[in-house]
């Protein structure tokens, strides 16, 4: 399994990190025996899981659910939950109180949308023993102030900022950053000015890694194609097709057939 020091040492070794986000037990199971380096629980689950639009409906306990059920099963990777919405604007104590909630339920550490003005806390839960990843750029749980999902940091203005912000999340000891929907050139700047890993998702590979959403990769989604996914099946059809499958089946009565039925043995009887 991948650890902390593990990120260090594949960026030096130029070596990419691969992540998904899972969010249940029988998907982690699968995930576990892959070479899948790291597991996100992310604040996605909110709407790939709950069907909510947006990821500010993603609270602890939802979180932590999932971290749990995923944890139980994917003993054989690196977990990180994600921070949910607020959490890390409600003070250092609840910030730490969340994050020790997520490490008891298995995930060994956690990543925190946006450095400015929380600097302190990021700092105290590395202190405290919590590994923290960073994320930049598109930041889903700002999509409000953002005016929706659009790709950040294209001035140069923009892109100066976004460098910063790098260099803060590295000094208040992250391990490793998540940069989306930035262009590929101040993507491959920032991986190339941090001495931590980069995973990038619509950033170009110019990244130390990448990470995609599991239903998207799997494309559960058919009508969400942003420019950067690329769906490695067709899941949707696959998925839809077994159900009309077993639903034709039974209404012909071609389903459950004799070897699937359970006969009487009266001699067990006698």
């Amino acid at each position: 399994m991948i650890t902390v020091p593990e990120f260090y040492k594949r960026k030096i070794a130029q070596q990419k990190i691969s992540m998904i986000t899972c969010y249940d037990s029988s998907f982690a199971t699968i995930v576990n025996e892959s070479p899948i380096d790291v597991i996100l629980i992310g604040d996605s689950s909110a709407m790939v899981m709950h069907g909510f639009n947006s990821t500010v409906n993603a609270d602890a306990n939802m979180i932590e659910t999932h971290v749990a059920a995923v944890a139980r099963t994917a003993k054989n990777k690196f977990i990180v939950a994600d921070m949910p919405f607020l959490s890390n604007r409600m003070g250092i104590s609840t910030a730490t109180e969340i994050a020790g909630r997520f490490i008891k339920a298995g995930a060994h550490a956690v990543k925190i949308e946006g450095i400015r003005g929380c600097e302190e806390m990021v700092r105290h839960l590395v202190d405290t023993g919590i590994p923290v990843m960073g994320h930049l750029g598109l930041t889903p749980q700002s999509v409000n102030q953002f005016g929706g999902m659009k790709v950040q940091a294209k001035t140069a203005s923009e892109q100066e900022q976004l460098l910063q912000d790098a260099k803060a999340f590295e000094t208040a000891g992250a391990f490793s950053l998540v940069l989306e929907c930035v262009p590929n050139q101040i993507a491959k700047t920032v991986t190339e000015s941090i001495h931590i890993a980069t995973i990038g998702i619509g950033a170009g590979v110019g990244t130390d890694g990448q990470v995609l959403v599991l239903q998207d990769l799997l494309g559960f989604s058919p009508n969400f194609k942003p420019k950067f996914l690329r769906q490695y099946l067709n899941g949707y059809e696959l998925f839809k097709n077994a159900f009309e499958q077993f639903h034709l089946d039974v209404v012909q009565e071609n389903f459950p057939n004799e070897k699937e039925s359970y006969h009487e043995n009266f001699k067990n009887h006698q």
